[in-house]
């Protein structure tokens, strides 16, 4: 990529100076570059002018004003600075200024998974704190269709936070300026992925799946199957949400603000605890399989719940599916009404705190996060029972003040704390298998 600022065309003594991008043919063509949603954000800040390859002209599109001319070859670039021909401009768009596209995610509604209230529960509280969820069950329980319905819960993405998405993905040769550029992203690698796809790696030290997802959703399916020293390689990003990538000529530092959602089944055969009774995994073989995740993995998810299937008579629309006479159906959570109250939380999350709840601080949240006397009480006879680590119970008062928050309540009463200890106790059964 060759980049060099000059003077403005001629008979524009005035115009501002302008930088060219681009990779040269040798046909004279442009062709198209990486980073250059980077180099426009640069430009703007500095008030310059930029001419790419007409490819990339979307890269730089998510810059908030910019000003930006596209090019097909040499020729028309020459025309441009010799003045005999200004180009088509095209300038940055403002977040405002463009109406959020619907991705693929956003289409797929919460009420078409049936039944299973309580993962559905788990589900708006991480959207509503941005807290990891791990979800266990077995095949067909409908794991994927709860994440897959995770985006279209969270809010749009502002513009400074569209940029970072999509400056990162410019880099990593993504593609950044594609219509929908304010949806939240979603990166589902599969378990084949290696810890250099994870991070990033490569000789250019490009970032990985954890920073492609930076203000979205890495979903991670089959969580047991991901290579050991994969999953070891997202504790770092977890904890401090930026990731530090290192090779021998360059160093890098990438973004990795992302929210953890995981999905697995019970045991290897994925039928262990269902009623169908198939299952014929020894004790043995579930601990091995559930051995597979580390416990200081564990440690740093928020919420843990168990996806069962779903009865039939929860399915609607199937013949023959007997309900009791009296038994009334909830009314099916709407994606719509569900991201209402997420947007309604995070509003108060960031009001009080400035951010959401799963980044705060251990110090902020001892400040913000008093419990009442009875909620204190039960928090610490919880914490001397389960034998919590220090971490775990700062996970536990966080997924409190969520659930507090959903309820627009300024206390943390027993009823929140039980339900944030119910979500964390689940833990216990992802790290070895239940007696005989």
């Amino acid at each position: 990529m060759a980049s060099r600022q000059l003077p403005a065309a001629r008979g524009a003594a005035d115009a501002p100076p302008c930088e060219y991008y681009g990779e040269l043919s040798l046909s004279g063509e442009l062709l198209p570059v990486r980073g250059l949603t980077l180099a426009a954000a640069h430009a703007a800040a500095e008030g310059h002018e930029i001419i790419v390859p007409w490819a990339n002209v979307r890269d730089t599109r998510v810059v908030r004003h910019g000003r930006a001319r596209g090019a097909r070859s040499l020729l028309e670039v020459c025309a441009q600075l010799t003045g005999k021909s200004s180009g088509p401009a095209l300038r940055g768009v403002a977040g405002s200024e463009e109406p959020r596209a619907l991705a693929p995610a956003a289409a797929l509604d919460l009420a078409d998974v049936h039944g299973q209230e309580l993962p559905k529960r788990a589900l708006l509280l991480a959207a509503a704190g941005s807290h990891s969820l791990l979800m266990s069950g077995p095949p067909g329980s409908g794991k994927t269709m709860l994440a897959q319905r995770l985006p279209a819960l969270l809010p749009a993405l502002s513009p400074a936070e569209a940029l970072e998405v999509a400056t990162i993905a410019s880099v990593s040769s993504a593609d950044a300026g594609a219509p929908g550029f304010l949806t939240r992203p979603f990166r589902a690698p599969h378990h084949t992925a290696s810890a250099n796809a994870m991070v990033g790696g490569g000789p250019q030290a490009r970032p990985g799946e954890v920073s492609l997802a930076h203000r979205g959703v890495l979903f991670l399916d089959e969580l047991p199957e991901f290579g050991r020293r994969v999953l070891e390689s997202l504790r770092e990003p977890l904890e401090h949400r930026t990731v530090v990538v290192s090779r021998a000529r360059v160093q890098a530092q990438y973004p990795a603000a992302f929210q953890l959602v995981a999905a697995m089944n019970p045991c290897p055969c994925g039928y262990l605890g269902d009623a169908s009774g198939t299952c014929r995994c020894t004790p043995a073989q579930v601990d091995a399989y559930r051995a597979r995740i580390s416990g200081p993995l564990l440690d740093r998810i928020d919420l843990f719940v168990d996806v069962p299937r779903v009865p039939l008579a929860d399915i609607a629309g199937l013949p023959g599916a007997a309900r009791a006479p009296d038994a009334r159906p909830l009314p099916a959570l709407s994606t719509r009404d569900a991201a209402a109250a997420v947007a309604r939380a995070r509003q108060r999350q960031m009001r009080r705190n400035g951010c959401l709840n799963a980044e705060l601080s251990q110090s902020r949240l001892q400040q913000l996060a008093r419990p009442s006397q009875a909620g204190l009480e039960l928090l610490e006879r919880v914490f001397e029972h389960l034998g919590l680590t220090a971490r775990s119970y700062h996970r536990v008062l966080r997924v409190a003040l969520t659930i507090a928050d959903l309820e627009q309540s300024d206390v943390i009463g027993p009823a929140h704390i039980a339900e944030a200890v119910q979500l964390r106790r689940a833990a216990g059964a992802f790290r070895s298998a239940p007696a005989p």
